[in-house]
């Protein structure tokens, strides 16, 4: 069951878009899960004066996008960089337990924003990052079937629970 404020935010997004000559960028997700965030930032004298995302994934994922934005407007980058996976889920009054990855993502696609302005600020530029579709553990090295995320075991080829065959992606 999701909350009101989730419900709010996966159906009318704030900040949707893309900052034309952002100077901060922050990529996060896994194609194999489909969650894909993208924050942009306009930040001057260390204020981000506006944010806006792009993200491919699911309701859960689309409101996470939203709140962190909401969150992180306005404020002073190393106050930005405060927000963590736990404030945006709170701040959605929760989110479903199979969910509450969705949360990290945007924490770390805004931290990843940041990081990449204070580079460019330094005068660091890095290359692109090569996407790269790598099986990922989580919750205490746990394996996730990438279609309907029910646990599965690490040498699992094919998930009974969604009948997808797990041998490439897993």
């Amino acid at each position: 069951m999701y909350s009101k404020t989730v419900m709010d935010h996966f159906r009318n997004p704030r900040n949707v878009g893309e900052i034309e000559n952002a100077n901060g960028v922050g990529e996060v997700g896994n194609p194999l899960c489909g969650d894909i965030m993208t924050i942009y930032l306009d930040i001057r004298d260390d204020i981000i004066r506006d944010i806006k995302f792009q993200t491919f994934g699911c309701g859960s994922a689309i409101a996470v996008s939203s709140m962190i934005t909401e969150m992180a407007k306005g404020k002073h980058i190393d106050e930005a960089r405060k927000i963590s996976n736990k404030d945006v889920a709170e701040a959605l009054e929760g989110l479903p337990k199979n969910k509450l990855h969705c949360s990290n993502l945007g924490a770390d696609a805004l931290h990843m924003a940041i990081k990449n302005y204070e580079e460019r600020r330094a005068g660091i530029t890095r290359p692109e990052p090569v996407r790269k579709e790598v099986h990922v553990h989580r919750e205490g090295g746990k394996c996730y079937c990438p279609y309907c995320d029910v646990e599965v075991s690490e040498n699992t080829t094919f998930c009974e629970a969604c009948q997808s065959n797990l041998e490439d992606e897993h």
